[in-house]
């Protein structure tokens, strides 16, 4: 735990996902609310894709990340933070001058702690 998801859209010139996710990871481990080895990211390319009514020259960033349930506002609210601002350097740094438009965002949820199950193949 926790589990992120980094979603992108594909007219994103420059955009490294592999980057990405190590870059994100880094900045969890750095708040030291997480182990690097418990932290479970994956990348969704997003090919087809509508911002608003008829924009074509936006694209987006979106993580999502999946909490057990009990941290606190303040603890939730420093993750996003972070990783938002790992986003926004990472954005800066891969996409060539253009005209679009990025919207970046985050969003920090919590799994039912009671519900969450978690299980490892017996060899």
């Amino acid at each position: 735990m926790p589990h992120l998801t980094l979603e992108y859209t594909t007219n994103l010139a420059g955009f490294d996902p592999r980057a990405a996710l190590n870059s994100l990871n880094i900045a969890l481990v750095e708040s030291s609310q997480f182990e690097g080895p418990d932290i479970k990211s994956r990348a969704i390319a997003s090919d087809c894709f509508q911002i608003g009514v008829g924009e074509v020259d936006v694209a987006f960033v979106h993580v999502n990340l999946s909490l057990l349930s009990g941290r606190t506002p303040q603890i939730k609210k420093d993750l996003s933070s972070r990783l938002l601002q790992a986003l926004q350097k990472l954005v800066a740094s891969s996409s060539p001058i253009s005209t679009l438009e990025i919207q970046i965002t985050v969003d920090v949820s919590d799994l039912d702690r009671d519900c969450y199950a978690k299980g490892s193949p017996r060899i």
